[in-house]
């Protein structure tokens, strides 16, 4: 059998876009910024193929 290379980039594209979201409810809202946080660990999990 072979494997297929899977595309990661959009798991990139959404890393980055987290970040930026959680620097955007850091300016905002402060505390709630951990919120994000979620997000950011598991699109950088399957940008790097962790999961």
């Amino acid at each position: 059998m072979e494997m297929k290379k899977k595309s990661r980039s959009i798991f990139w594209v959404l890393f980055f876009a987290s970040i930026a979201a959680f620097f955007g409810v850091y300016a905002i809202g402060g505390g709630y910024c951990s919120m994000i946080l979620p997000f950011n660990v598991t699109f950088f999990a399957m940008a790097m193929d962790l999961m």
